[in-house]
């Protein structure tokens, strides 16, 4: 099997546009010279397969899609307009397909997503994207390298593509789960109010991560019952396999969730029972200083008859009153457990 690489770069304001144009033809020629616009003319040959990957497309490269595939307006406005959400829609001769692709971003410790757009003919793949993704380049190193694994079906490169873009997922998971294990740490060892703050961000982490996987997990339900046949029966089985990788995620998601809840509530909780405590500790306090008041109180009495008052232990009799009333509140507090 031979395989033309063209890649065209042209800068670009932010970033630079990038086109991979990448032909497999199953009777071992090598050609370096195939033109873009000799696309329409290659997906007529049923005998090669023909990939375009465009990362953040130009105006130019749009067209390249009308012209040489025929793609509709509709779909492309959707391949070009990002944050769709996971989807499958059929057409004459192609199927378009939303997926997304996650990353960690380790410096800002949040998930990022970006939106992969597939075109999937009978004998062609189209991708579009805005930033590289890891996985269209592993896939692409891979068909190249193993391109026996790849068969000379246009489904074998679907399966390992999506297939790559899945297991990715589970990295970024295992960044999420290691954080939510440190959250639990900070409050139950250590009891932390930023704790508060970060129980949210994972929840919203993990809710935008359930969100992707879960449609996702609706579009591979359709491939594997085959409502899109675009693919031979025999390759249900690998399908079903990406389908199970998915369902594995969801629930690891949702447990996860389920355990950010719970640490949300030990944290309110523990929250709660602190400021008892303080709340607690300034009554008995209060208590304590009113009674010695009390005693100051009435030896502040301005009464001509008090005896205590021409008394030459007077002063020291009252301090020791407040010491002795003080004393038994505090006993009595322990007593019972107040203290």
């Amino acid at each position: 099997m031979a395989r033309l690489i063209r890649n065209t770069r042209q800068q670009a304001a932010p970033r630079a546009a990038v086109r991979h144009l990448i032909v497999c033809q199953h009777d071992g020629r090598f050609d370096s010279t195939v033109e873009p616009a000799a696309i329409s003319d290659l997906i007529q040959q049923k005998d090669q397969i023909v990939w375009v990957d465009l990362q953040h497309p130009r105006p130019e490269d749009l067209a390249l899609l009308s012209e040489e595939f025929g793609f509709h307006p509709l779909a492309i406005e959707d391949a070009t307009h990002f944050h769709e959400r996971p989807k499958i829609d059929a057409y004459d001769r192609y199927y378009f397909l939303v997926f997304y692709a996650l990353q960690y971003d380790v410096e800002q410790r949040r998930v990022s997503s970006q939106q992969v757009s597939l075109f999937i003919g009978s004998n062609y793949l189209v991708c579009i994207h805005q930033e590289p993704i890891a996985a269209i380049d592993e896939t692409i190193r891979r068909w190249q390298r193993y391109e026996h694994d790849f068969g000379e079906d246009v489904s074998e490169l679907l399966y390992h593509l999506l297939d790559t873009i899945v297991d990715e997922y589970f990295p970024v998971l295992d960044e999420l789960i290691e954080r939510v294990e440190e959250v639990e740490a900070q409050i139950f060892d250590h009891f932390r109010p930023e704790s508060l703050q970060e129980i949210f961000t994972l929840k919203r982490e993990l809710l935008l991560m359930r969100k992707i996987v879960a449609s996702e997990r609706d579009v591979l339900n359709v491939l594997i019952r085959r409502e899109a046949p675009i693919y031979p029966r025999e390759m249900t089985a690998y399908f079903q396999d990406v389908y199970d990788h998915l369902i594995r995620i969801t629930d690891s998601i949702d447990t996860y969730r389920d355990l950010l809840s719970s640490a949300l509530d030990a944290f309110l909780s523990i929250q709660s029972n602190q400021l008892n405590e303080v709340v607690k500790t300034l009554t008995i306090a209060s208590i304590i200083l009113m009674s010695a008041a009390l005693v100051a109180g009435i030896y502040g009495m301005n009464f001509d008859v008090m005896p205590e008052l021409r008394w030459p232990w007077g002063y020291p009799f009252a301090l020791g009153l407040m010491a002795a009333i003080s004393l038994i509140l505090i006993a009595i507090f322990k007593r019972r457990g107040w203290l």
